[in-house]
């Protein structure tokens, strides 16, 4: 149900609980109370009727409806309207969740919006309770106390933002490729936190400053002051965490380019023994076939007086060179003459 708890306080006692905002708006005015109604996601009927009831400003209204609002403090006359983005982070998938509460508060009367589970304001409600003199400073203690319980939430992720920078940093230079997918979504988890975190110092400051103003208790401006303490050490936490993940960054892509530098000259090293064995091949290929055109160059001089030798070898009877008396010496010096043109012809051409 949208109306998810709803009390006219009377001397910082709960007197009433009324099942419907038109019974609040009835007994608040009967019992001269202060009305705390809490809503969760609420059709616009509930929050037009809030309008009408506390003259709600329409532009605070249509930003209560459709939430997904910056965090921040507007007022309008006597009303406040205050957007907070609550936080918490979920051990299971190591993410941060964002919420959003809207928060009215105007003389009688704190109306709570909230579009998330996050903050407990049940808590913040039965603290409250607990501590009747405090809820009797009226609308301006609730807001502080909402105001307190959204910056404490803010401790476990912090706690939570730092173990995993420390897990990232171990990653960073454990050699993890994947690291840098994490960094950068870490880096952006943590600049939404920022953005929920440091806007809460300008609206303090803002409360502060006008406390006195609107007769704001002492006891409240104390509680707001703790508060901003808080605020301050929190946003330094996020502050240190950004500037931490983008060294990470950097220190990331040193890191890579140092690695394929590496490679690079791992790769050139062995391009360059590669290159001296071929080279060394290739010389031997050459002398190789240096060898192989000397011994082809001496096959084919001794070929030639072979061949000659082999054709007066045949055993024919019907030979003219046989009877003829140049024949012998003539062959000889075809033998000789063939030998000697050919070591030549090689010579000439580099193959002996």
């Amino acid at each position: 149900m949208p109306l998810i708890d709803n009390a006219v306080y009377v001397a910082g006692r709960r007197a009433r609980t009324p099942k419907s905002l038109d019974d609040t708006y009835a007994l608040m005015r009967q019992d001269g109370g202060m009305a705390w109604i809490g809503l969760y996601r609420p059709d616009e009927a509930e929050v037009h009727s809030l309008e009408t009831e506390f003259d709600l400003h329409h532009l605070a209204v249509e930003d209560a409806l459709t939430g997904h609002q910056r965090a921040k403090l507007e007022r309008y006359g006597d009303t406040l309207f205050v957007v907070l983005r609550p936080a918490r982070y979920v051990d299971s998938s190591e993410e941060v969740e964002f919420g959003e509460v809207h928060v009215f508060i105007g003389p009688g009367f704190v109306v709570t919006v909230r579009h998330a589970e996050s903050p407990n304001l049940a808590a913040v409600r039965q603290r409250l309770e607990s501590s009747p003199e405090l809820l009797a400073l009226g609308p301006e203690a609730v807001l502080y106390a909402i105001l307190d319980e959204v910056v404490d939430e803010y401790a476990p992720v912090v706690r939570g933002l730092q173990n995993d920078i420390d897990e990232i940093e171990k990653q960073l230079f454990g050699g993890d490729t994947d690291v840098s997918r994490r960094i950068y979504d870490l880096l952006g988890e943590v600049m939404d936190f920022q953005r929920a975190v440091h806007p809460l110092i300008t609206m303090l400051e803002a409360l502060l400053r006008g406390a006195d103003k609107y007769a704001v208790d002492l006891e409240v401006q104390r509680g707001l002051r703790d508060v901003l303490d808080h605020v301050l050490a929190v946003a330094g936490h996020a502050d240190a965490f950004r500037a931490t993940l983008q060294n990470a960054l950097t220190v990331h892509s040193t890191l890579t380019t140092q690695r394929q530098n590496d490679e690079m000259r791992r790769i050139s090293e062995a391009s360059l023994a590669l290159a001296d064995d071929t080279r060394k091949l290739s010389e031997t290929s050459i002398q190789q076939g240096d060898e192989v055109k000397k011994i082809s160059a001496w096959a084919a001089i001794l070929f030639a007086p072979s061949l000659i030798g082999t054709v007066y070898g045949m055993n024919f009877d019907h030979m003219p060179e046989l009877h003829w008396e140049f024949g012998y010496p003539l062959a000889l010096l075809a033998m000789v003459g063939m030998g000697v043109g050919l070591y030549l012809v090689f010579k000439r051409n580099r193959w002996l």
